[in-house]
């Protein structure tokens, strides 16, 4: 009997990932956040170098798409009150919504990959500060019979 060699071959999900992946959502938008805890000297994202610390949003640094103060202080919320500034680096892919949709989207990603890094440390905290919690709140749906808008009532006749 002649012995034969079993080869296995690895898939894409037994591949350790490097990564920690998490979701925001906010009324439209849609955020898919990637969590780096140590950079690869060779780490890009669509031609883009990556280096720690960084927050690059669909291929450009944070700070170029959010570039006014108030912004700024509401996405690096989360690492201000887990004192996690400039350890960890994100990619986030970002659809739908607007400007401040997409923002809320990615600071609730962003929350949600803090809090699966170490749970007992983040999560308690993040909690607290509001940041975990998911607001559903979405644009209201047309009915039927009011003239093209969600809330108006068609006018009653005076005779």
């Amino acid at each position: 009997m002649a012995d034969t060699q079993v080869t296995t071959q690895k898939t894409e999900k037994d591949k350790k990932q490097d990564f920690i992946y998490a979701v925001g959502r906010r009324r439209e938008a849609v955020a898919r956040v990637r969590l780096y805890e140590h950079v690869k000297d060779s780490l890009s994202w669509d031609n883009v170098l990556i280096n720690k610390g960084d927050i690059l949003v669909n291929g450009k640094l944070i700070n170029e798409i959010y570039a006014d103060t108030i912004r700024r202080h509401i996405f690096s919320e989360p690492f201000r009150v887990t004192n996690t500034a400039n350890k960890y680096t994100f990619t986030v892919k970002v659809d739908g919504g607007g400007l401040s949709g997409q923002l809320a989207a990615i600071v609730s990603g962003i929350s949600n990959a803090l809090a699966l890094v170490e749970d007992k440390k983040y999560r308690a905290v993040l909690k607290s500060k509001g940041f975990l919690t998911h607001d559903a709140r979405v644009r209201e749906r047309r009915k039927v019979g009011t003239g093209g808008k969600a809330r108006r009532k068609k006018q009653s006749p005076k005779r």
